[in-house]
């Protein structure tokens, strides 16, 4: 069985797929100095760009994983999340409280998809 690596460097690829499964190196927000909403929306903006490359969509997540820098930030992180998963489509997921690489950064997703 074939592993395809997509924009691979030395640390990692943003994109492994395998056997009808996508997977995405973790995805956080286009503009790290914004809102948490703002942050969310951006970061599944990315998560859209990367599922589609590597033939899949939204719809079709497996897992996720949310990693959250408060928690008190969970309720927004629903609001936009509720909106983005279509309905009947909501994949396996969980949401922690993590340390972020960088402090401004609110919210990172890692995702496991299949694809078409």
């Amino acid at each position: 069985m074939t592993i395809e690596r997509i924009s691979t460097n030395s640390r990692m690829s943003k994109i492994v797929k395998h056997n009808g499964t996508a997977y995405l190196c973790g995805q956080v927000a286009k503009d790290r100095n914004a809102d948490i909403h703002t942050q969310v929306t951006g970061m599944l903006e990315k998560v859209d760009e990367l599922l589609e490359t590597a033939g899949s969509s939204h719809d079709r997540i497996l897992s996720a994983t949310i990693y959250l820098a408060d928690m008190a930030d969970f309720k927004a992180l629903n609001e936009v999340w509720d909106n983005w998963v279509p309905e009947g489509t909501a994949p396996a997921r969980a949401c922690v409280q993590a340390q972020m690489a960088s402090p401004e950064l609110l919210v990172e997703i890692s995702v496991i998809a299949a694809t078409s």
